[in-house]
């Protein structure tokens, strides 16, 4: 194959301008197998050593906001399944806590535990995906398919609670449509029982392997100062050693009664991330195990009848009920004038949502704040004279998710 067929083949595109015949400018992406995702890097490199990046977004954007500002509340949920698809159940959750917020519904506690368990299974399903892909990133494939596997058992216990398992629209505002079944607490306590050997296994091919530590501490290095001068927030910033988590920072969903850590590192880089990762799924595992063990009795949702819907029985027979659905489904509900910001500690940080009501049946406004458009930003500066490879694995341990990013 020709160098040119090679080129084609690959959507590698060198341009002619050079300086000294040295430099040359290289398209990585917008579709490169090693980019996990639709986005484009142009880079300027000497060899394999880059000096200068830009990146393009922007592929594969769906205009979510505004997709959002045409709809009623409660359909807006399967909407934000589409951000960061990997730990899906997060972004439910943080919309529905939006609106009560708004509207000023205040949530049984154990709806707040049952979220709590909902949400650190998704924290736990996101980073297995970020750290098993750095390993592959690195050469190392076995790591990937014994995590992916674990997945997979968090993904059937999703499926048991909503009958959904990465899309999942999960929940309601004012809680969730159903209680939790045998079934689930017979999966969770399964996989809460098998889980941690796996995860160690996997931590033992990694933690401490000196081929991956030298492939991964200081490739993509980011300072405290300048995670939080680009509004860093997440494992990332973590990562660089500033100790924020919103779950702590500002508590929402009872997270002020659990015991955690928050798991920091030192220099920024590719190591640092890959294992405050690792503690943050150990410290998960914690939060679970508490809330299972403190698990209030009462309700799975809120008393709220103008905003959640009847169960479908009582629509049946109850005048009542059925004019609550009517009004519920077809937007109808009126909503308070307000303006109110919410965030939760998402997969990749933290993930807000600023909405706006004007008293219609869909919001007047509404932004989403996702954490990888923002920490993108910083990319270029973190792989500025790494070589080619370390900017693949750079990209990895920042883990971004394109549909959050583009949304």
């Amino acid at each position: 194959m020709s160098e040119l067929e090679v080129n084609k083949k690959y959507n590698v595109q060198v341009s002619t301008e050079t300086i000294d015949g040295e430099i040359a400018t290289l398209n990585l992406g917008p579709t490169h197998p090693a980019t996990h995702g639709i986005f484009q890097n142009v880079l300027k490199v000497d060899g394999e050593r880059i000096l200068h990046a830009e990146q393009t977004v922007g592929y594969i954007h769906r205009a979510f906001e505004k997709l959002a500002e045409r709809r009623p509340y409660n359909q807006i949920t399967p909407i934000t399944d589409r951000l960061n698809y990997c730990s899906s159940p997060i972004n439910n959750m943080g919309w529905h806590m939006t609106v009560e917020k708004l509207i000023g519904a205040e949530m049984p506690k154990r709806v707040d535990y049952m979220r709590v368990i909902v949400m650190e299974l998704s924290r736990i399903a996101d980073h297995l995906v970020c750290n098993s892909v750095i390993g592959v990133d690195t050469g190392a494939l076995t790591g990937f398919t014994y995590m992916f596997q674990e997945r997979e058992k968090i993904y059937d216990i999703f499926e048991e609670i909503c009958g959904a398992r990465l899309t999942t629209n999960v929940g309601r505002i004012g809680g969730f449509d159903r209680d939790f079944s045998p079934e689930f607490f017979s999966k969770l306590n399964t996989f809460l029982k098998e889980f941690p050997k796996n995860f160690d296994e996997f931590g033992s091919l990694l933690e401490r392997n000196r081929i991956f530590m030298d492939r991964t501490i200081g490739a993509g290095p980011i300072s405290a100062e300048r995670a939080l001068n680009y509004s860093f927030a997440g494992p990332n910033l973590r990562a660089a050693g500033v100790d924020y988590d919103v779950r702590v920072m500002k508590p929402y969903s009872s997270y002020q009664d659990f015991d955690f850590n928050i798991p920091v590192g030192t220099e920024g880089d590719t190591y640092d991330r890959f294992m405050v990762r690792q503690q943050e799924i150990r410290e998960s595992l914690k939060i679970i195990h508490q809330a299972l063990d403190n698990m209030p009795s009462g309700d799975y949702h809120a008393d709220i009848p103008s905003f959640y819907l009847p169960p479908k029985e009582e629509v049946y027979r109850s005048m009542e009920a059925l004019i609550y659905h009517f009004k519920i489904v077809m937007g109808e509900t009126p909503i308070p004038f307000g303006e109110v910001y919410h965030s939760v500690e998402g997969g990749n940080g933290e993930l807000g949502y600023y909405l706006v009501s004007d008293g219609g049946r869909n919001p007047y406004r509404l932004h989403f704040r996702r954490p990888c458009f923002i920490y993108y930003q910083a990319y270029p500066e973190m792989i500025k004279g790494s070589l080619l490879s370390d900017a693949i694995l750079t990209m990895s341990s920042m883990n971004v998710i394109a549909g959050e990013l583009d949304a």
